[in-house]
Formats: structure tokens, C-alpha cells, sequence
């Protein structure tokens, strides 16, 4: 279940007591020089080519005894799963049960293993162990609680909070040395057989994954959350004539919870539900299509799942289907009360963006999938539409970050309803990535995605989730279905 209230401040990545060794073997950074963000990302640059498709779900252990003590782990192997993170795993067991998968690679720690074999469950292939799995090395910070790294390592620690990207212990560097072997990983599960393959594996690993497939620098280290049992889901499909694999992040941490620093701003970017197809909109154009059924009931469980939260204010797109999602959120926020989730009634204002509008041809091209729409749909539209979607994100992002309120000390939480392509863009946005990201990420009717801003507006946006549909119930789009042609996801 995605927990949408503010995370609490984690404790240091989780390791080991004073006195205790790590058990893991580490190894040395070769580069001591500081980090410089690449200039221009590519996503799979540095991936191999593929012969077919793939997808690859990338779920993150249970809650284990040291996450619980708050300890940092690292890569030590004296942790194990508590009594939640057995059934957290379970619950991922249940949520990808229907999936044929054929390969399953692991962390060879326990916490992660114990992880994988409740998820595999009675799988008759044998899981499959990668060292590089393990999560990363952080010396002799293993085993220290927060105060006792802060006590100890004072300004080092600081640095390991603050610019992780360039943190140095004992002569390492480590946040470097597992974006290197996140990188490694890859040859070797790219090189499986497998059309549909599972990895569990930890925190700092999945992201150090996630982020080297996009062909994103470890200065990404902790922008893109995972949290126990979140699961991850990445397509890849071969390119004609070679090269490496086009890459789209179908979601990002779906039914993950905590996870991250505590924030008081947050954006919550939600899709607007399906709507009606083209043949049934008249002359108005798409813009004038009305939700359809389906869409109505999307509008309905999204509204529900922000009713936990205290929304302030609802941004959405002038077009028909985003005014009904968002005036339905609104109302529910505003019945908060009679629902028995606030003990007083609530305002929310509600505006009209014209930023968010996009062109029919979005539209149309969304519906000529049909029901499944293809990861990475986007690269098939037309470059110069694209350029003006892409335009118009800038200003529309701008206008989102205006209606956080600088003041540190009140909480604001702001909902964006608009189409999946607009919000693709404000997602590449928040990350800062280039137009050609726009089709590395994929976005559902009825799904929503979380920033959280833990410095504020003006501070850099935290990725909690991206394309969240299980608030959909028996209407969501299970985790690991493919699109209905079976040689391309």
C-alpha cells in the first residue's frame, strides 16, 4: 500500500553494531576526482544490445531488524526480515503471483534472499545470486546508528546526507563504486534468456539500477525512492539494426511505503481518467471528451486515496476529463468531514491551467493503442508536437512550483490533474532531464505520481512514485502485464 503521508527522517542506511564487521567484500574506487553531472544523458547508452524484448521488475527486501533499529547496513549480512518484512514480502508474493516470470536474480544477503524466496515462492527454477546485487558499501559507517555517525564522522557524515555523490570513507568512494556495479549487473541480467525477469535486491542498488538504465549519474542517488518491497518495473525493447535497447521506466516503487526524508511540499501529479474515444466526441475535438465509465471510476478511487491527505489546492488542464477528475477530488476533500477522514470541513481552491492542456494528437495516439497503451508511447508522436508540449511543460512546472509556499513551517500538498503526456513532461522536468526523456517513463489513466520538495520549492523534487495504479483496485493495470504484442512490451 502506498503510504501517501509525509515520511518520517529515515534512520542512516541501516548496518552494523560498534564492534561488528561487515561481512562483505568491498572494493576500491579507481576515480578520486569530484563527480561531474553528465551534460547530456542518453537512456541505455551503456546498456548491450538486445536481441528481444524484456522487462525486468526490480523489488527492494523487506523491512528488516537493523531498518527497524535504525542502523546502517550497508552491505553487512547480519540483518534479517522481522516479522513486517515477512509480510511485506508476502504481500509482493501476492501482487506478482499471476507473472510467469523466468529468472529470478538476487542479493545474496539474507535479508534480500529470505525476500526472494517468499516472492518466488514454489517457482521451480532456482533463484540466482549476484554478488553485485548486494547493497552498497559503506565501511566503517556499517553498524552505526544516525546519532553515532553524526558523533563520530561529524562533517563526513554530513557529507554522506548531503552530497552523497562525491562522499569518500576509507578510501572509497561508494556511492561511485555501486553505480559501477549497477552497471555490471545489467550485462548479466540483459544477457538471461528470459523475456520477463526478476531482481530483489536493496535500496541504494535498485535505485544505482534504475537510474544507470536511464543513463543517469550516481549525482540521481536518492532521487528516485525505493522503499521495502517497492517494486520497480522496466521495459527494454531492441532497437533495428543494433545498438542499445530503448528504456522506459513503466513505474517507479508501486506499493511502496516510507521511505525518504520527512516533507512538508509535495506535488502530487495524477492522471486524468480514460475518456471516451474520438469516434464518440463529435466536433468538438478530444479536448472535449467526456470521462467514460471507466474514467469516472478512476476519478473516484484516486479521490479516495487523497482523502488521507490534506490537499490545498487542485491545478488541472481546461480540457473536459482533467475538470472532472480534479472537481471530483475536490469534492471528496471537501466531504472529508461527512467521510469521517477530518473532524471539520475543508477548502480546497481549485484552478484551471491552460499549461496543462495538450493537443488532440496526444489524445489520438493514446487511444490507438486501445485498452493497453505501450510503454514509451510517446516517441511515436510527431517532433515538432512534441517540442510544443515540451514548451509549454516549462511554464506549466514553473507555475506548480509558484503555488508551494516558501514558508518551511506549513504543510502543502498540490494536486496537478492533466493528461499522462503532460505529466511525462513535468516529470522530466522535475528531474531535469532533456525533451528525449519524455518517452523513458510511462503513465496510466487514473495513476498518480509523488514529488516530494524535502528543502522546498526550491530545493530539488524527490521521485516517491511514478505511475501508482493499485489505489484502482480490480480497474488497475497489473504490475507486470505486457502490452498485447508479445514481442515488444
Amino acid at each position: 500500500m502506498l503510504l501517501l503521508t509525509p515520511a518520517q527522517p529515515p534512520p542512516p542506511a541501516i548496518a552494523g553494531r560498534r564492534g561488528l564487521r561487515r561481512a562483505a567484500t568491498c572494493f576500491r574506487c579507481s576515480s578520486v576526482r569530484e563527480l561531474e553531472r553528465s551534460p547530456s544523458p542518453r537512456p541505455g547508452a551503456s546498456l548491450p544490445p538486445l536481441r528481444e524484448a524484456k522487462r525486468v521488475v526490480l523489488v527492494r527486501h523487506g523491512q528488516s531488524t537493523w531498518n527497524a533499529e535504525g542502523r546502517i547496513q550497508g552491505s553487512s549480512d547480519i540483518s534479517v526480515l522481522t516479522p513486517k518484512g515477512e509480510a511485506q514480502a508476502e504481500t509482493s508474493r501476492l501482487m506478482l503471483l499471476s507473472d510467469s516470470f523466468d529468472a529470478c536474480f538476487t542479493s545474496p544477503l539474507a535479508r534480500s534472499r529470505r525476500t526472494a524466496e517468499i516472492i518466488w515462492g514454489g517457482r521451480g527454477d532456482d533463484l540466482i545470486p549476484d554478488s553485485d546485487l548486494r547493497e552498497i558499501d559503506l565501511y566503517s559507517f556499517q553498524g552505526l546508528l544516525k546519532h553515532e555517525g553524526k558523533e563520530r564522522y561529524g562533517v563526513l557524515f554530513r557529507q554522506w546526507q548531503k552530497n552523497a555523490a562525491n562522499f569518500s570513507i576509507d578510501g572509497h568512494y561508494p556511492v561511485r563504486e555501486l553505480w559501477d556495479r549497477a552497471q555490471s549487473c545489467w550485462e548479466r541480467i540483459l544477457a538471461h534468456e528470459g523475456k520477463s525477469v526478476l531482481v530483489v535486491a536493496h535500496n541504494a542498488v535498485n535505485q544505482a539500477l534504475v537510474a544507470t538504465s536511464l543513463g543517469l549519474g550516481a549525482d540521481y542517488f536518492r532521487i528516485l525512492l525505493q522503499s521495502n518491497c517497492g517494486a520497480s518495473v522496466l521495459d527494454f525493447t531492441p532497437q533495428t539494426g543494433g545498438g542499445p535497447p530503448s528504456v522506459c521506466l513503466n513505474r517507479l516503487n508501486q506499493a511502496g511505503g516510507s521511505a525518504g526524508r520527512k516533507t512538508s511540499k509535495r506535488i502530487i501529479l495524477a492522471c486524468q481518467g480514460a475518456t471516451q474515444s474520438s469516434t464518440e466526441t463529435g466536433l468538438g475535438g478530444m479536448g472535449y471528451a467526456p470521462l467514460n465509465m471507466l474514467g469516472v471510476i478512476q476519478s473516484q478511487k484516486t479521490a479516495e486515496l487523497l482523502l488521507d491527505l490534506k490537499v490545498s489546492g487542485i491545478l488541472c488542464s481546461p480540457q473536459v476529463a482533467a475538470v472532472d477528475t480534479a472537481t471530483t477530488i475536490c469534492e471528496v476533500q471537501e466531504a472529508a468531514d461527512c467521510l469521517g477522514a477530518d473532524c471539520v470541513p475543508r477548502y480546497v481552491e481549485m484552478k484551471k491551467l491552460l499549461e496543462l492542456e495538450i493537443d488532440d494528437a496526444f489524445q489520438m495516439k493514446q487511444k490507438s493503442f486501445g485498452e493497453k497503451v505501450q510503454s514509451g508511447w510517446l516517441s511515436s508522436m510527431e517532433y515538432r508536437t512534441l517540442e510544443g508540449l515540451w514548451a509549454q511543460s516549462k511554464d506549466a512546472w514553473q507555475a506548480l512550483l509558484n503555488e508551494l509556499s516558501d514558508d518551511s513551517t506549513s504543510e502543502r500538498v498540490l494536486v496537478a490533474v492533466g493528461h499522462p503526456a503532460i505529466q511525462l513532461a513535468l516529470i522530466c522536468r522535475c528531474l531535469d532531464l532533456p525533451m528525449e526523456y519524455m518517452s523513458s517513463f510511462h503513465l496510466d489513466d487514473g495513476s498518480i505520481s509523488v514529488i516530494d520538495f524535502p528543502d522546498g520549492p526550491k530545493g530539488r523534487g524527490i521521485v516517491r512514485c511514478t505511475n501508482y495504479t493499485a489505489h484502482l483496485g480490480r480497474w488497475s493495470i497489473p504490475i507486470t502485464q505486457p502490452a498485447e504484442n508479445d514481442e515488444a512490451f
